[in-house]
């Protein structure tokens, strides 16, 4: 089983350590899990980072998120979280305000339509990763959850 990469990759000579071959084999993962979660956001009009602030803003709850705490919530990195948040403002899936206390502040908050497009996806969602990686047992998952977070430990 393992070694699959070389070739789905077509690549002839091995790799340049194991490190690497894990390093790349995280990438093709990553890409074919982000494809399915990408089709499934598609008919929304949303992206993958899109759908990751209006998770974390339901979980906000009523009184929002700063920009910079959505930005350190996130899941991916994304360099530009205002850009990002005009896109969800302008479809109106957020709204944002300025402090009263603290006018450089911004507090962001799910609207209503932003929380009925969560409902209506998260079904889809749940299925997608049962799809995905229901496959490998709980044991196995709950493994692979522990080699990723010591496998970030590092990086972090």
């Amino acid at each position: 089983m393992a070694g699959k990469l070389r070739e789905e990759i077509k690549q002839k000579k091995p790799f340049e350590s194991l490190e690497a071959e894990v390093f790349l084999n995280l990438q093709r993962t990553t890409d074919a899990l982000t494809r399915g979660i990408t089709d499934v956001l598609k008919p929304a009009g949303i992206s993958p980072a899109q759908y990751n602030v209006l998770r974390i803003l339901r979980g906000a709850g009523r009184e929002g998120l700063a920009c910079r705490e959505i930005s350190e919530r996130m899941v991916t990195r994304d360099p530009d979280i205002t850009r990002l948040l005009d896109r969800l403002e302008t479809a109106e899936l957020v709204k944002r305000s300025r402090e009263e206390i603290d006018r450089r502040v911004i507090t962001v908050r799910i609207t209503e339509k932003g929380l009925r497009l969560l409902e209506e996806i998260d079904s889809r969602i749940v299925q997608l990763h049962k799809d995905q990686l229901g496959h490998l047992g709980k044991g196995r998952l709950k493994q692979l959850i522990e080699l990723l977070e010591q496998a970030r430990e590092k990086v972090s």
